[in-house]
């Protein structure tokens, strides 16, 4: 599948030194993360926005401040909730685990997932409720089938411990890992359509081979459209 990797959110940089074959162009930071980056230019200004495990509500305050959206959060940690009450953004504290049940079909235009869907407990089931209750979901995640991943695990012969995944293997919060070729073989098998795959390396896009050199991957997925007359089961 081609990559679609350009975005506005790039700041194409003069030629400098070459690049590596696989690396594209330059990714600003948003709030000091390029997922942000990626993620602030995916959504539209003026729409709904739901953002599960939203933490601090950094992001959310960005985007209600910058591009006029009506922002909702869910947090399960307490005091982040606070945090994000504080800086002006509707969050309330829930488990994003049990569902979505409080909000009804199509309630927002994005529903955002970023670097925290390889820590829940039933990844699928959060994955369809997002679908359920947003047009667009948007979800980031670091990809375990980088190449210092496997390269890790190859030389150690241990759990995998890298700039991406600091964590040892007793005190990791990440429980499914995933790469970016099986996040492309669920939304096949689903029937979703993927978007927009933007697939990153430190601050640059992956040209190609992602599921080997990109460090995080942001996917924009949605349901297709029913055809003109069929019937909904």
């Amino acid at each position: 599948m081609a990559v679609e990797d350009r975005t506005a959110a790039e700041d194409l940089r003069p030629m400098g030194p070459a690049q590596p074959l696989h690396r594209g162009p330059f990714v600003r930071e948003l709030l000091g993360r390029s997922d942000y980056a990626i993620i602030s230019e995916l959504i539209e200004e003026n729409s709904r926005v739901l953002d599960l495990g939203c933490g601090d509500g950094e992001l959310l305050a960005w985007l209600a401040e910058n591009k006029g959206v009506e922002a909702r959060g869910i947090e399960i940690n307490v005091s982040k909730v606070k945090q994000a009450i504080a800086r002006g953004v509707s969050v309330y504290q829930g488990d994003i685990d049990q569902g979505l049940t409080d909000y009804p079909e199509q309630a927002f235009d994005y529903v955002i997932l970023s670097q925290t869907l390889q820590e829940t407990r039933r990844p699928l089931q959060v994955l369809r409720e997002m679908l359920r209750v947003g047009r667009h979901a948007i979800v980031a995640f670091p990809n375990f089938g980088h190449w210092k991943v496997r390269l890790a695990h190859l030389v150690t012969g241990r759990a995998p411990k890298t700039r991406l995944f600091p964590y040892e293997w007793y005190d990791s919060p990440n429980i499914h890992f995933l790469t970016v070729k099986d996040f492309e073989e669920l939304a096949a098998r689903e029937g979703w359509r993927i978007e927009r795959r933007i697939c990153l390396a430190g601050h640059h896009t992956v040209a190609f081979l992602a599921n080997l050199f990109a460090e995080v991957a942001v996917f924009m997925i949605c349901c297709p459209e029913p055809r003109p007359g069929a019937r909904r089961l």
